[in-house]
């Protein structure tokens, strides 16, 4: 991408009603725009980030064994009247009529519609086990909207729902999807540590939310060092072999973590003291098994192994995917910037040309960016290079190769890191290696 074509509209000013760093530097570095209370255009950069975090949950939820579908985003009201959440929802459910006067809702959530479905087509206990999900917008009509996507009114969430014969299938399923979410959380760059948590609205007696670390976080999270340090993307745990999960959730359940809110100091002694972490963390994902709460009220019954009819048992696992890159700001920025993680990156590179018109720069230049195919932002604008340093460390690319006629003259490419701050000098061949390592 040349930005001297690109759709790429920083600001110099912070707006006045950005409230936390995420917010701020969304709006600065031209991620998305607020068209009206907790609703964002996203543009171009932003877009490309979202569909890289969305990419990755998406390998995760394959690899555990999900199936992925679409659901709606306008559902009939007579499905969440079946399971009586119609008129228990509240406000920050949006209730519409069609032109034949049919209440209709924009989704805040799919349980219902799920089941429905399943109901569909489902006939007998070999139709199970099944996980399925989507990855889809909602809307929740919240009072407040505030912090820009952090807690907005228009959303994209991932959602998957289990279907199992028994509660301890539906518990094989949560251990999966907790996996799953530590994986997901891990190649993303993020620390994530799981909580017990209430299960609100949803339903159910076993649920977890997930908490990122970040210094600028919503709330004070006490929790072991092993969350922090143990390896889960490499683990050899399988998703198919019920001894391997239950291992992986006697493992976390040996670990403490809770909110401020849910501090228990009599615990918090247990964990030896060189273990001992405190911070503040965002919740980025909320999983819940609740049984037959929906099949039961909501008429899904299949022939069991012995010929009656059995509900089978669910769960449902929610990962906010706009959500999260806020809460990847929020966790990877400083004055300048933010600093995306490699694997969410927009781009992995910026490319900054010191000197456009320059006969070796220009020409450096277009070797490089063509040498990355493409992914790379190449700043070729008739601009000074303090601008170029400001813009490229304000969207925050995780290797900036600057490109000026002293090392132009010579093919010599510096590379900074942004994580960091390290310079070096290379040639175009290891700039390239370094970028795409």
């Amino acid at each position: 991408m040349r930005l001297s074509r690109a759709f790429l509209p920083t600001l110099k000013e912070t707006p006045a009603e950005a409230q936390i760093a995420s917010h701020r530097l969304m709006l600065r570095a031209g991620l998305v725009r607020q068209t009206s209370a907790g609703i964002y255009a996203w543009l171009p950069l932003g877009l490309r980030a979202l569909r890289r975090i969305e990419q990755i949950v998406r390998e995760e939820q394959d690899r555990a064994g999900a199936q992925e579908m679409l659901m709606p985003t306008i559902q009939p009201a007579e499905l969440w009247r079946e399971s009586g959440r119609y008129d228990d929802y509240g406000k920050e459910m949006l209730r519409i009529r069609d032109r034949h006067d049919r209440e209709m809702l924009y989704g805040p959530t799919n349980e219902e519609m799920v089941t429905d479905i399943f109901k569909a087509y489902a006939r007998s206990y070999r139709d199970l086990p099944r996980i399925l999900y989507h990855i889809q917008w909602k809307f929740r009509d919240e009072v407040r909207p505030r912090f820009g996507v952090m807690r907005g009114r228009e959303f994209l969430m991932k959602d998957a729902y289990s279907f199992d014969l028994d509660k301890e299938g539906a518990i094989r399923s949560y251990r999966a999807m907790m996996l799953a979410y530590m994986r997901t959380f891990q190649r993303m760059g993020l620390k994530a540590v799981p909580m017990a948590a209430e299960t609100g609205p949803i339903g159910g007696d076993l649920s977890h939310e997930f908490i990122i670390l970040a210094e600028t976080g919503e709330s004070a999270v006490f929790y072991d060092a092993g969350f922090e340090t143990l390896d889960w993307e490499h683990s050899d745990y399988d998703y198919d072999d019920p001894e391997d999960l239950a291992r992986f959730a006697a493992l976390l359940t040996s670990m403490y973590a809770a909110t401020d809110e849910k501090h228990d100091p009599a615990a918090w002694e247990k964990v030896p003291t060189e273990r001992r972490r405190e911070g503040r963390g965002i919740e980025v994902g909320h999983i819940f098994y609740f049984g037959t709460k929906y099949s039961a009220a909501m008429g899904l019954a299949l022939a069991g192994p012995d010929g009656r009819p059995v509900a089978p048992e669910m769960g449902s696992y929610g990962i906010g995917v706009s959500r999260l890159v806020g809460a990847i700001i929020e966790a990877n920025h400083d004055e300048a910037g933010i600093k995306w993680p490699d694997p969410v990156a927009p781009w992995p590179a910026a490319i900054l040309n010191l000197k456009r018109g320059d006969a070796a720069c220009d020409a450096l230049c277009e070797r490089l960016y063509a040498a990355l195919g493409g992914e790379a932002v190449y700043d070729d604008r008739d601009e000074r290079a303090g601008v170029k340093f400001a813009d490229a460390d304000l969207m925050g690319f995780p290797w900036q190769a600057i490109v000026g006629p002293r090392g132009a003259a010579s093919g010599r490419v510096e590379l900074k890191r942004r994580a960091t701050g390290e310079r070096q000098e290379v040639s175009l061949e290891d700039a390239v290696a370094k970028i795409r390592g």
